[in-house]
């Protein structure tokens, strides 16, 4: 088996806070991230899929692609977006760690049909100290 991990930015705000929840309970655990204002990220995320190489071709999956997949369903949904009008977010409180579960979701099957690659893994960075990632252990 071979990996192959692709990396890709874009923008976009959230709002950490629950509806149902009163607004000092949203302070204690989302802080300054349950402003109801917002606030945005530059986020990048890192696609890792894997699976065998192709005999004819030398690749485990073509990187344009991956590329072409990540635009259609994740750069154009969500960039210079709010993410908590986002469909994936209706239940969910738009947290790094919901996004890196939102975009495999998204992801793990259109790439599955590519051939023979798997989505291994998800990483969100959302600040230079912080990466989330949704995948299969290593």
């Amino acid at each position: 088996m071979i990996t192959l991990t692709r990396r890709y930015r874009f923008p976009a705000a959230h709002v950490l806070r629950r509806p149902d929840w009163p607004e000092a309970e949203n302070a204690r655990v989302y802080g300054k991230c349950a402003n109801p204002n917002g606030h945005g990220h530059d986020y990048g995320i890192e696609l890792t899929v894997a699976g065998p190489i192709d005999p004819a071709t030398g690749r485990v999956l073509d990187p344009d692609r991956l590329d072409a997949l990540v635009r259609e369903r994740i750069l154009a949904r969500f960039s210079h977006r709010m993410l908590n009008d986002d469909p994936l977010f209706e239940r969910a409180v738009p947290t790094a760690e919901n996004l890196a579960l939102a975009i495999r979701r998204e992801l793990a099957e259109p790439v599955t049909r590519t051939g023979t690659a798997r989505l291994w893994n998800v990483r969100v960075v959302e600040t230079p100290r912080n990466t989330f990632d949704a995948g299969e252990p290593r």
